[in-house]
């Protein structure tokens, strides 16, 4: 793995970072070109200024690996409170959620999350709108799948997120590849050793390509989440070669990320949806984010420094 990368992912973790970064005049204003805010109302209110642009959107509660059940309760709550909005504002229909299951209980029992999950979905279908389950540490890979695979017994809609960074993911994409199935690709953005990831851009690239072969070539419906734009030039000749349409699958990129490219691509006939994250536990989000691309840690300390 890239050396700066393993580093900036270190400091995903790391407390005393946070608090430095949180206390540095100008944080706020750097950090709400990638968050959308911190309550319901922002989220809302950001994924219907998307959705007037012609782009779809998935929103996220931040907050991940909980070990109080106190606060998984607060979350599901939350995501609760966010689906009737998004039915009450007439958003559900281009406005779906995307849950981790690590901040509904999956550390403290995955039967927990597994239940907290079903409370959300069972929202979802009353609202009108899909829920995506998210993927994360790869020691949680497994756990996820088999949540993903007891919530498709009722909602076959249910979202999946694959990884292209793990070694494992071809057979995973193979395996979800079926007809109603939604499945997010992505490369990753977790630490991981390399017996079980790939430990080069490159590879992690052609395992991404691979993988969008074999759900573009399946009866479900891929969801592309690239920013790179070799990848999406790739994944536009691929889906053209397999004969899938536009809305046969869409493209999915970050808030905040290449937003000039997002209504590119809706103004050329795409599905775009934007993944929209809100909520106070934004550190650990934005440091992953710079770890997908260093270079946007250069933007990151050089708007900090103009804004200080």
């Amino acid at each position: 793995m890239n050396p700066l990368r393993s580093l900036i992912l270190a400091a995903a973790g790391n407390d005393v970072l946070r608090r430095a970064v949180a206390a540095t005049p100008g944080t706020r204003g750097v950090v709400e070109r990638f968050v959308a805010g911190e309550t319901i109302a922002d989220a809302v209110t950001t994924a219907a200024r998307l959705i007037d642009d012609g782009l779809h959107v998935t929103l996220d509660y931040l907050g991940e690996y909980t070990g109080d059940a106190r606060q998984t309760e607060q979350t599901v709550r939350t995501y609760l409170a966010l689906l009737d909005r998004l039915h009450e504002e007439g958003l559900a229909p281009r406005a779906e959620v995307s849950v981790k299951l690590s901040a509904v209980g999956q550390s403290l029992d995955e039967k927990l999350a597994l239940d907290n999950a079903r409370r959300i979905c069972e929202a979802a279908e009353r609202c009108g709108t899909t829920v995506t389950l998210d993927m994360e540490d790869h020691h949680t890979t497994d756990s996820t799948l088999r949540v993903l695979a007891e919530l498709r017994r009722t909602w076959p809609w249910v979202g999946a997120v694959l990884q292209s960074y793990l070694r494992r993911t071809e057979a995973d994409a193979a395996a979800l590849a079926v007809a109603d199935s939604r499945v997010r690709l992505c490369k990753g953005a977790y630490a991981a050793p390399e017996t079980i990831a790939h430990p080069s851009p490159h590879e992690v690239d052609l395992s991404y390509v691979r993988c969008a072969n074999l759900l573009l070539g399946g009866g479900g419906y891929p969801m592309f989440a690239t920013h790179d734009p070799r990848l999406i030039a790739v994944l536009g000749e691929r889906a053209r070669w397999y004969g899938r349409k536009r809305g046969g699958y869409e493209y999915q990129m970050l808030f905040g990320v290449r937003p000039d490219e997002q209504r590119r691509l809706a103004a050329g006939g795409e599905t775009v949806r934007i993944y929209v994250p809100f909520g106070e536990q934004w550190y650990g989000y934005l440091v992953r984010r710079l770890a997908e691309r260093p270079a946007n840690l250069t933007f990151f300390l050089r708007a900090l420094a103009s804004r200080s």
